[in-house]
């Protein structure tokens, strides 16, 4: 008996992961995520065949793809002279919301540091444990603590409770 072929696998990670992980690349408002969504997928597909692990690590390596493309597309950007400094919207252009629809906490994760961003998203957005995110970002499971512990703190000082202004601790 043959397991799944490697295109179906490579399927099947989509289905599952595709929403999570644009709702990451939206939120770390990375230009066209659709696109970005795209090259992560192709990237899966591609070296599927060499992948060892179980569910587990399958989506911490798909998250790790992410997080590396949406390094890359900043650092093209720093590189490359702006033309235009249009904001990313919110919605997509078929009106598709982001997938962090609240836009008070919208406008709370943006004013965090980007790898404070990224370690919200990639616990609670992506749902991956400490210990995935210090191997996604590169760092030591204590500075992904720290950078978490820093951003809670920053989105509960700024984040308002039922909207009578700024929350107390």
């Amino acid at each position: 008996m043959s397991g799944p072929s490697p295109g179906e696998t490579a399927a099947a990670a989509y289905r599952e992961l595709a929403p999570a992980v644009l709702g990451y690349l939206r939120s770390q408002r990375v230009p066209d995520p659709e696109d970005v969504l795209g090259e992560v997928f192709v990237h899966v597909a591609r070296d599927l065949p060499r992948f060892r692990g179980d569910d587990d690590d399958l989506r911490r390596w798909v998250f790790t793809i992410a997080h590396h493309r949406a390094v890359d597309v900043w650092r093209r950007r720093r590189r490359r002279p702006r033309i235009a400094d249009v904001p990313v919207p919110d919605q997509a252009d078929d009106g598709a919301v982001v997938d962090v629809a609240d836009p008070e906490l919208i406008d709370a994760l943006q004013r965090l540091t980007r790898d404070q961003r990224a370690v919200v998203l990639l616990r609670f957005v992506a749902d991956l444990a400490l210990e995935d995110v210090a191997v996604v970002m590169h760092r030591r499971v204590g500075a992904v603590k720290a950078l978490q512990h820093r951003a809670l703190a920053a989105l509960g000082a700024t984040m308002t409770p039922d909207g009578e202004g700024p929350a107390t601790s």
